[in-house]
Parts: structure tokens; sequence; C-alpha cells
């Protein structure tokens, strides 16, 4: 069974388990062992053979077309994001092309110094962070005082308890980023670099572990992002993702205040402003 095939049965198992009898015009029945849709409902549903359909969810090397793809997609309710994850783990569509990551490159680090005074940060698909402002660094300084394996958001959030304690909007910001990372995975299976990074953070983080199993899947959208700064206090952000198209695998995160006073906190958290120490 290749990766790409695991990975899709395990998709699939996921979702339909989240689809219940009453949402696709099903009598409930009696006691099910399992939540969610049966396959040979599903199968019934999207007009596939049951067969076919098991075989699917075993990861066995069956061919896949589009149009059964969609009618899949269509009785699993899947958003658009969810759709195209499940076109990329059947190998029904080509790969986006990868391009070199240049991270010195001039243009870039000319960006971000532009961008200050607001936050700003450049990452991979998998959230290693490739370059940041200096106002990204001094506004997430304190989330580092363990060591770290490489500099990653998403570890740093989930291993540093710091972290924890800092970001009110904890519990929604993580489940997104995990969905976001979820959806790179998709180009990535079987990538030795992720899945080690991936076998050795869900060994870490129990918590990063769980989320993981749910195979949620998400575009990238404008979020809050609700910090409380140890100088600056309580400070209300929009994290906004911008792409770059001259490199594919890179994102950038910029932070804008979404209140007055916000704006007028974030000089405060400036590590320039501290007092010298003896």
């Amino acid at each position: 069974m290749s990766t790409h095939r695991a990975e899709l049965g395990d998709f699939l198992k996921a979702r339909r388990a989240q689809v219940t009898p009453e949402e696709v015009g099903l009598p409930p029945g009696g006691r099910r062992r399992t939540p969610g849709l049966r396959r040979e409902e599903l199968a019934q549903l999207a007009g596939v053979g049951v067969t076919w359909y098991t075989w699917l969810e075993q990861g066995r090397p069956i061919n896949v077309s589009g149009q059964v793809l969609d009618a899949v997609a269509g009785t699993l309710r899947l958003t658009d994001p969810e759709r195209a994850h499940l076109y990329r783990l059947a190998e029904a569509t080509p790969l986006r092309p990868r391009s070199g990551v240049c991270a010195s490159e001039p243009v870039l680090t000319e960006i971000l110094t532009a961008l200050d005074p607001l936050p700003a940060v450049i990452t991979n698909t998998r959230f290693d962070i490739v370059k940041s402002n200096d106002a990204f660094s001094d506004l997430f300084h304190d989330w580092h005082t363990l060591p770290c394996v490489h500099k990653n958001l998403l570890w740093c959030i989930v291993t540093e308890p710091l972290a924890r304690q800092q970001l009110l909007n904890y519990e929604d910001e993580v489940p997104y980023l995990v969905a976001r990372l979820r959806t790179a995975y998709g180009e990535h299976i079987g990538d030795a670099d992720w899945e080690e990074d991936l076998a050795r953070l869900r060994k870490l983080s129990p918590e990063f572990a769980e989320l993981w199993a749910r195979h949620e899947v998400t575009d990238c959208t404008p979020r809050p992002r609700h910090v409380v700064h140890p100088t600056a206090g309580e400070l209300h952000l929009t994290v906004t993702e911008l792409s770059v198209p001259a490199h594919p695998d890179l994102v950038m995160f910029v932070e804008t205040p979404t209140d007055a006073l916000t704006r007028e906190r974030l000089p405060l958290t400036r590590r320039s402003l501290e007092p010298a120490e003896a």
C-alpha cells in the first residue's frame, strides 16, 4: 500500500464518521458500532459500488476518476480545501511544482523590514521560520525559553508553556494551524523530513497527535490573535497570510492591530525600549 493511499483511506474514514444519516436524508436507524455513515450507505449515496469504495478506504491501488471523487466529496459534504486535499491524496491532480527556497533573498528581507513596526514572518508550509522582522521577534521573544529542535511556529505554540499562557485564543489557533499543516502535507506525503518532524511532534505533544488524527484541512483565512504581553499587556491582532508567488512553498504572516489601544501598546513590545542590563 502506498503512503498516499493509506492517508487517503484514513481521511475518508475520518470524514465519513462526521456525517450523520440524518444529514443526508437517511433514517437514524438502530445502534451503530461507529459514528457517522456506514460504508455501504456512503457508496449508495455516491452511486459507486460498495466493494470499490471499501477498496478505496483500504488503500488498494484502484483507478479513481474525477467524476467518482466528486460524487464521494459531495456525499461527504467536503469543503473546497477538503475536496482539493482528497484529489491530492488520490493522486488525481498534478502536484504543485516545488521551487527552491532562498532564505536570504534580498527582496524578501526588504519587504519584511518595510513592514516594521507590524510584526511579520515568512515560513514554509511546514511553519519552519525562514525569516522574520524585528517587530515579530520582539513580540514573541518570550515564547522561546525552551531549546528548539528548529524554529517553527507550530512547535513553539504547542510545546512552549509561555505560549499557551500568553495566547488567549489558543483553543482556536492551534486546530487551525494543524489543519493548515494537514493541507500542506498532502503535497509532501512520504517526504522524509516531513515524516520525521510529524512523528517527533506527535510523540512530544499528545494534543497535536489528537488534532492530527482528525484529518481536518482548511484554506488560509484572516484570523484574530489575542496575546497577553508581559510589558504591553493585552493585544488584539489580525493575522493575514500572504503568498510569495516566486516561492510557492513560502507564506508571509503579517499581524496588524485590530483596535486603537493595541496600536498604541504595540511599541511597548520592543526589546530596544527595555532598560539595559547592568
